[in-house]
């Protein structure tokens, strides 16, 4: 984590939290991935700095929100975006995402929102898919408790150790620590979601 971003949460705490999220969620680049921070997020809980509560509140408010905003705009702007064809339009991404979302429909949205990187091209394909807000809001609200209280979680557990790993470990080596975490998260969550799907159509 830059030390500026780590100033920054320590200074403005909730309010830092939800602008980081909120800004990716719109798509917005930033220095660190939500993923990172949150985990960040979490060890803070773990010392005590932040209420578990508060910062759960704070940062899938801001995801539902972001996401939302992402959404509508690409939901009533899609038909003149699509005649358009915009270069800023990763139009493979969003094929592949499309023949994902019209099989799987409710789930593979779901898991589309807790995967990394896809995230933000989700909100932006169900918008272009003109899918209604019925459908869309409650995925993006469990979507957004699932990953966010994942990260925070994994942030939280982590606490006991945090230092001593990163210490021992070094910055890069700590980093890919987190990542391969995060990837195997995003795996378990996909493996539950897809156990559940395969066992109702069993039934």
């Amino acid at each position: 984590m830059p030390s500026e971003l780590i100033r920054f949460i320590a200074e403005y705490g909730y309010l830092a939290i939800f602008i980081l999220v909120i800004l990716q969620e719109l798509g917005f680049p930033n220095p660190v991935p939500n993923e990172f921070i949150l985990i960040f997020v979490g060890y803070l809980v773990f010392t005590g700095a932040l209420s578990m509560v508060s910062v759960l509140i704070t940062a899938i408010s801001a995801d539902v929100t972001g996401s939302q905003i992402l959404y509508s705009v690409f939901y009533f702007a899609g038909n003149y975006l699509i005649s358009r064809k915009p270069k800023w339009l990763p139009e493979k991404k969003i094929e592949r995402l499309k023949e994902r979302i019209t099989k799987g429909g409710k789930v593979a949205i779901f898991i589309g929102r807790v995967t990394p990187l896809l995230r933000g091209y989700t909100a932006v394909l169900v918008g272009l898919l003109q899918i209604t807000p019925k459908v869309f809001i409650p995925m993006v609200i469990l979507s957004a408790i699932v990953y966010n209280g994942m990260y925070i979680f994994l942030g939280y557990i982590m606490g006991p150790y945090w230092e001593s790993i990163a210490n021992k470990m070094g910055g890069i080596r700590f980093v890919t620590l987190l990542i391969i975490l995060m990837v195997l998260f995003t795996f378990l969550i996909k493996a539950i979601i897809h156990g559940k799907s395969n066992s109702k159509e069993r039934k």
